[in-house]
């Protein structure tokens, strides 16, 4: 079998998701050229880093990371889109994989009963097929021995894109679109809330904002990348 995809590789060689050349053998998804230019936020690590500090004041969470800097142009958002549009849902692995890796490290994410990604609405997620973060948490899922749940937080209302949003009408593109759905069985838990990119917030806090009222319910965030 392995000499078969050897024969197949020489032919249709895999290629690195960021700068399009030929993976050598031993590497996967991206190069190692590539994965040593992804710019680490450490964030795992960092009590009031920037995406914590992002959430001041609007929604009280108990910590937050992001894997990566996002930037206009740059590798990672390269990487985000051949997930989003290019269906290569082995970049939601590669990212909860390394992810997942800092937050078993870390001090900060302890006793977390549930990982939760934030919902697609049913007619964008037809489209598209598949959810951009699924894979990612799974991958998280894995890792840290937490168990993925895509039945607890449902999104109601299908919104336009995100992307060239000003932080006002981000905010008011998903204001009360999220329902929790068997509030009982998450009384007194703790949750990782999943999400791709973080650039105002704005989706996340809605989100935090539709588990408000759940008795004694903690929440903690992780993303794939932080927009400075």
């Amino acid at each position: 079998m392995n000499f078969l995809k050897d024969i197949f590789n020489v032919f249709f060689p895999e290629v690195c998701l960021c700068c399009y050349k030929a993976l050598s053998y031993n590497e996967s998804t991206i190069c190692l050229k590539c994965r040593h230019d992804l710019p680490l936020t450490h964030f795992s690590f960092e009590k009031n880093n920037l995406v914590e500090k992002s959430f001041y004041g609007r929604v009280r969470i108990i910590a937050a990371t992001s894997l990566f800097y996002f930037s206009k142009k740059g590798k990672v958002q390269q990487l985000i889109h051949e997930l989003k549009y290019n269906k290569q849902q082995q970049v939601g692995n590669f990212i909860g994989n390394w992810l997942g890796e800092e937050i078993a490290e870390s001090n900060r994410f302890k006793n977390i009963d549930y990982i939760i990604p934030v919902p697609l609405h049913l007619q964008k997620l037809k489209l598209r097929g598949y959810n951009q973060v699924t894979n990612f948490g799974k991958s998280l899922e894995k890792k840290l021995q937490i168990p993925y749940n895509e039945t607890f937080l449902v999104k109601i209302s299908s919104t336009k894109t995100q992307t060239n949003k000003l932080r006002l009408e981000r905010w008011k593109n998903v204001q009360e679109l999220f329902v929790v759905q068997h509030k009982i069985s998450l009384e007194n838990k703790h949750i990782l809330l999943i999400d791709d990119i973080i650039t105002t917030g704005a989706t996340l806090e809605s989100c935090c904002n539709a588990f408000e009222n759940i008795k004694n319910l903690k929440i903690s965030i992780a993303c794939m990348a932080y927009t400075k």
